[in-house]
């Protein structure tokens, strides 16, 4: 067993409930997670990584996002919170982790954005979350860490800002997870339910859309079809927006791993993660138009 997993179980009062049996779980970028068998019961331990906070990442606020997520019916039950240790304990969700393509399957989507409209129309939470803000942040702290950027980055940021000003001014805001891979949707065949809640907050419902269309990898119809769902009919605007936000959703993962590539310890190749998604925000741009002068 990992030494840290074994202060963790002497810890956690659930944990030494009855036989244990650890599991690594390989999900996750950024922190060290694993499943616990104890008893009868099974449970999530997550560890942080290091040099979290400088993703924006407040545990604080995570944690009490899960509480609302639980209480909401769209997260999974804390267990145990210890912030001095970097540890959450949450209850393991039955079900099976979504894949790139599950939730094209009409059934798995319908599922999927009723799990968002309900965080959305959830209690408020602390905090708030701008992507546009995340990407300058992002930016300037890899640039402080010393990270090479692509010979585009300046191109990138200066075509986001011309989508900041195309969206106007902010959405009333409300509750958002803002990472919405689709391993983080858990699906049990009757209700998904939504997991990682680290950058959530109060902001723009139109980027967890857009975030959760182009991590989807949905076309024109899917994205329609996520609307209708959503909203029950669809509207112009909202395909605008949901678009531009699908952009913004590219480039604040291009700027999460150049950051990564400079502070993270984890074996990953963060560089070549930032590249990629600094290349199709480009191509997205070019496809909508975003990039004449």
């Amino acid at each position: 067993m990992v030494p840290e997993l074994e202060t963790i179980l002497d810890l956690v009062p659930a944990l030494r409930s009855g036989p244990t049996r650890v599991t690594p779980l390989v999900h996750g970028l950024t922190n060290r997670n694993y499943r616990v068998d104890a008893g009868d019961e099974s449970y999530v331990v997550r560890v942080s990584g290091a040099n979290s906070a400088l993703l924006g990442i407040d545990r604080d606020r995570e944690h009490a996002w899960l509480r609302v997520a639980a209480a909401a019916g769209v997260g999974a039950e804390v267990v145990a919170f210890l912030p001095e240790r970097g540890v959450l304990v949450t209850r393991f969700l039955s079900g099976r982790l979504l894949g790139p393509e599950d939730s094209r399957d009409p059934a798995v989507m319908r599922r999927v954005v009723e799990a968002v409209r309900r965080c959305h129309e959830g209690a408020a939470g602390p905090g708030s979350f701008c992507p546009f803000r995340t990407v300058r942040e992002y930016h300037s702290a890899a640039r402080t860490r010393g990270v090479a950027f692509p010979d585009t980055t300046g191109r990138a940021l200066a075509l986001l800002a011309r989508i900041e000003q195309a969206l106007g001014a902010d959405a009333t805001p409300c509750p958002c997870h803002n990472d919405l891979l689709p391993s983080n949707f858990c699906d049990d065949g009757a209700t998904v339910r939504i997991i990682d809640w680290e950058y959530a907050g109060m902001g723009d419902r139109f980027f967890d859309l857009g975030n959760l269309a182009v991590n989807h990898g949905y076309d024109a119809e899917q994205e329609r079809a996520l609307l209708a769902l959503y909203w029950g009919d669809i509207r112009s605007e909202h395909v605008m927006r949901l678009r531009l936000m699908r952009l913004a959703s590219d480039m604040r993962e291009a700027m999460w791993g150049f950051l990564q590539a400079g502070i993270s310890g984890l074996d990953f190749d963060y560089a070549g993660y930032g590249r990629r998604h600094l290349e199709r925000f480009l191509s997205g741009c070019r496809a909508h138009g975003i990039d004449r002068d």
